[in-house]
């Protein structure tokens, strides 16, 4: 079992997860790699936090850059509940009440994962309403910092205070603030069921699907099934392009700067071979010789840039949807419980659960996860998914 929270500062407010910085504490991403790092400076997210008054908890364990599913292979070890399965850190911490909240960066949707598993709330707001800065990247066209709650008024309150635009992210939106509240009445909502996804899900999962689909009618709401047949190939091109993004991104780790440095070394090609050898897991490996891979000269055009042309295509296909359905429900995750397993089946098994949660990360548009159940809806309408959560909180979800 790993750790759940390092440097942990009792009667803190939010915790912030292992790659997002915050000035002095160590920021690992989860890998040795990074051991010993202590940033300079906090993330934009984290200070505005502070400066409204919120204190650091600390930061909670994840899986190496965030790349697995639940933490699993974090440096520290992974976290584990009594009954043996995987669970997130800052999803169990949360769910705990240990903390108001919790920061984490969605990568791959491991927060979407855990908050489904941990029965809490989790948003990975519209792709650049938060600003980046701060985070140990990966894959920047898709990552997204959201936050995790146990209530809808809780992640209101947090979300007001981390978005907005920031000058020091390039990929930060225009509008200075948002406004989480009003937006349309739930009980004038139409949500649509994607039948891929659901059909693919475990018998456990689609039942819970179902009762989510019955209290929502209950509501109001006017539930349909929906087709988004881009699914699978959604899938694919977000795993290409965050190889290929993270290929590029972590070749900044070699034990020069900062971070681990292998003790055994003659020269400085051996000083960069043996650092990232022994410094990074197995997981971390196949991604950036994957990565490595997609951009070569003979790979470029038939995998990364036929990648970006689906998920121009993906995009148009949601937003389509969007024209009659204020979001689209399916499942966080395949299953309903996940335990430990041998890292060199991580690559396939990443894979295969990022089918749910890809779309979102590719094309950029909001995703909240309650009642273990998963909402997307289109860019910049993230009041109405809060609402939907909300919506679902009292109706004893």
């Amino acid at each position: 079992m790993g750790q759940y929270v390092t440097e942990i500062n009792v009667g803190g407010a939010i915790a912030v997860d292992d790659t997002i910085q915050v000035k002095g504490y160590e920021t690992k991403a989860g890998s040795r790699i990074l051991e010993g790092f202590k940033p300079l400076f906090s993330a934009e997210a984290v200070e505005r936090l502070e400066k409204a008054g919120y204190a650091i908890a600390g930061k909670t364990a994840v899986g190496e850059f965030g790349l697995d599913l639940l933490g699993e292979f974090a440096h520290s070890g992974a976290y584990c509940n009594a009954s043996g399965e995987l669970r997130g850190a800052a999803a169990e911490l949360v769910a705990a009440g240990g903390v108001k909240g919790a920061l984490s960066v969605d990568l791959n949707g491991a927060p979407r994962r855990a908050a489904a598993l941990s029965g809490v709330t989790f948003l990975k707001p519209t792709y650049g309403t938060v600003s980046r800065y701060g985070v140990i990247p990966c894959a920047c066209s898709g990552e997204q910092i959201g936050v995790t709650a146990r209530s809808v008024a809780d992640m209101r309150e947090l979300l007001r205070v981390i978005a907005g635009h920031d000058d020091k992210d390039g990929t930060s939106l225009p509008e200075t603030a948002y406004e989480y509240n009003g937006g349309k009445a739930v009980s004038e909502m139409r949500v649509g069921v994607v039948k891929e996804l659901t059909g693919a899900a475990s018998a456990e999962t689609q039942a819970r699907i179902q009762e989510r689909v019955e209290t929502l009618r209950g509501l109001g709401v006017t539930v349909e099934e929906v087709s988004v047949p881009l699914a699978d190939a959604a899938r694919t091109a977000w795993n290409l392009a965050l190889c290929a993004e993270t290929c590029n991104n972590v070749s900044r780790y070699d034990g020069v700067k900062f971070g681990y440095r292998s003790p055994d070394y003659r020269n400085i090609d051996e000083l960069y071979v043996n650092s990232r050898t022994e410094g990074l897991n197995f997981l971390t490996k196949a991604v950036i010789l994957y990565g490595s891979d997609v951009l070569s000269k003979g790979r470029y055009f038939t995998c990364y840039d036929k990648a970006l042309k689906i998920r121009r295509l993906a995009s148009e296909q949601v937003k389509a949807l969007f024209k009659n359905y204020d979001a689209l429900l399916c499942p966080a995750c395949g299953k309903t419980e996940y335990r430990p397993y041998d890292i060199k089946d991580a690559f396939g098994a990443v894979f295969a659960e990022s089918l749910f949660t890809a779309i979102p990360n590719l094309t950029g548009v909001p995703a909240i996860v309650c009642g273990g159940v998963q909402f997307m809806g289109d860019a910049l309408r993230d009041t109405d998914l809060l609402n939907l959560a909300e919506a679902l909180e009292g109706g004893d979800a």
